[in-house]
C-alpha cells in the first residue's frame, strides 16, 4: 500500500512550531518572562504573525514551552531505566533533572509565584512526569539501592532543593558534588556501610570508583587509567555537558 503523501503546509508548521518553542525556551531563560513575542520570533527566524497563529499570548507559549520541557524529562527517565541498571538509572535521572532545571529560574518562579500556575496542559505533563519518577523509585528500591521508607514526594521535594543548592554555587564542580552528598540520603543503610563513596572522592586501587555522570559502581583496574563512565551512553552525555558548557563560556 502506497503511504499518503504528507501535506507541506503542516509539515512546515510543525518546523516552525518546533522552532519557536526552541527560542521561547532559551529566551525565557536568558531575559526573563518579560521577553516579548517579537523577540522570540527574531530569534526563532520567523514572522510575529507566525508566533501568534500557534501561541496567541506569552502565557500560552511558556506553557507550551514547560510542557515540553516536562515531557523531555519524561522520555528521559524512560531511556535511563532502558538503558541501565534500577539505582543507576534512578540516581542518574535525578543528576540529569537537577542538571537540566539550571538556568530555568525564570520559569520556575512563574510556576510558584503565579497562583494560575500550573494549567491543565502542564498538570498533566507534571502527573507523567510523576508517574516516570515513580516507577525509576520502585524498580531501585526493588533493586535494594534505595531506601524504602522514602517515597515519591521526599524524592520530589529533595531534587528541588538539589536544585537551589545546585544554583546556589558559582563552582559547576562544587556544586555537583554538594548536590551528589544530598542525593546520597537516599541510597540504602547497607549500600552507606559498604562504603559507597561519590566520584569526587579520591580512592586507591582496591577502593570502588563511581561513574562521574550517573553515580554508578564502577570495577577497580589493576592496570591502565582509572574508568571514570560506566559506559559510552555517560561518556557521550559528559562529553555533550562539556561542549555545552564551553558555549555558554564563550557566549558569556
Amino acid at each position: 500500500m502506497t503511504a499518503a503523501p504528507q501535506d507541506p503546509g503542516r509539515a512546515d508548521a510543525r518546523r516552525n512550531r518546533r522552532k519557536v518553542l526552541a527560542a521561547a525556551s532559551q529566551a525565557f531563560d536568558e531575559y526573563g518572562l518579560d521577553v516579548s513575542l517579537a523577540a522570540i520570533a527574531r530569534q526563532a527566524g520567523v514572522g510575529t504573525g507566525t508566533v501568534y497563529r500557534h501561541f496567541p499570548s506569552k502565557e500560552i507559549l511558556l506553557e507550551a514551552v514547560l510542557v515540553q520541557q516536562v515531557d523531555d524529562l519524561v522520555d528521559a527517565a524512560r531511556q535511563w531505566a532502558a538503558r541501565v541498571d534500577p539505582v543507576a538509572a534512578f540516581f542518574g535521572f535525578l543528576l540529569e533533572v537537577v542538571d537540566t532545571s539550571h538556568g530555568r529560574k525564570y520559569a520556575c518562579d512563574a510556576l510558584t509565584e503565579q497562583p494560575s500556575w500550573p494549567r491543565p496542559c502542564l498538570a498533566a505533563s507534571a502527573r507523567r512526569f510523576r508517574r516516570a519518577l515513580d516507577e525509576l523509585l520502585r524498580a531501585a528500591q526493588r533493586a535494594g539501592g534505595v531506601r524504602t521508607d522514602v517515597s515519591t514526594d521526599d524524592v520530589a521535594a529533595l531534587t528541588v532543593g538539589c536544585a537551589t543548592i545546585r544554583a546556589a554555587h558559582r563552582d559547576q564542580n562544587r556544586g555537583t558534588r554538594m548536590v551528589r552528598l544530598a542525593l546520597e540520603s537516599l541510597r540504602t543503610p547497607s549500600s552507606v556501610t559498604q562504603d559507597w563513596r561519590f566520584r569526587d572522592t579520591p580512592g586507591t586501587l582496591h577502593t570502588p570508583s563511581w561513574c562521574e555522570e550517573c553515580g554508578a559502581p564502577l570495577e577497580a583496574r589493576s592496570t591502565g587509567r582509572p574508568a571514570r563512565y560506566c559506559g559510552a551512553t555517560c561518556r557521550q552525555r559528559a562529553h555533550r555537558r562539556r561542549l555545552d558548557t564551553a558555549a555558554r563560556d564563550a557566549v558569556g
